[in-house]
């Protein structure tokens, strides 16, 4: 396995990856530096990178993740929420066939190994509010204002 620190604007991200695919994107505390010279890395820091700057609205990585099917199904319908838009997380238990399991999409949404790259920060509440988000409220808001900001 690979690991890489990133600086980015929110903080500082781990990304692990293998030679395959790209395994876990992680808001880190940590400020040990570690690089790595793996393609897949080097293309989602190059990806993250035009992501912050309002030039990348879709990331174009392999991903490999691990979870139950519950969670993968999540995972995968969090990826076709379109930039700078949000759905609730009963919209989100609706779009993957269990309109009654929004408190179970919530769960599988926090523990989304691929942070970023796969949106879950895209997913409120159905009043509109916020809802929770696994690095905190203040790095979702930085990131849906981020995007919201690149389609004015």
């Amino acid at each position: 396995m690979h690991i890489h620190h990133y600086h980015s604007p929110i903080g500082m991200i781990e990304i692990k990856a293998n030679d395959d695919a790209l395994l876990e994107l992680n808001l880190i505390k940590e400020n040990e530096n570690l690089s790595s010279d793996n393609s897949i890395i080097q293309s989602a820091c190059f990806q993250l990178s035009e992501y912050f700057e309002g030039k990348r609205k879709n990331f174009n990585l392999p991903l490999s993740l691990e979870g139950t099917e519950f969670q993968k199904k999540v995972w995968k319908e969090l990826q076709n929420i379109p930039y700078g838009k949000t759905i609730s997380y009963a919209d989100l238990a609706r779009r993957i066939g269990h309109p009654k399991a929004y408190r179970a999409v919530g769960s599988a949404n926090g523990k989304n190994p691929i942070a970023i790259i796969i949106p879950c920060h895209r997913v409120i509440t159905s009043d509109g509010n916020p809802g929770g988000y696994a690095y905190g409220l203040k790095i979702k808001k930085y990131l849906l204002d981020l995007e919201n900001k690149q389609l004015i």
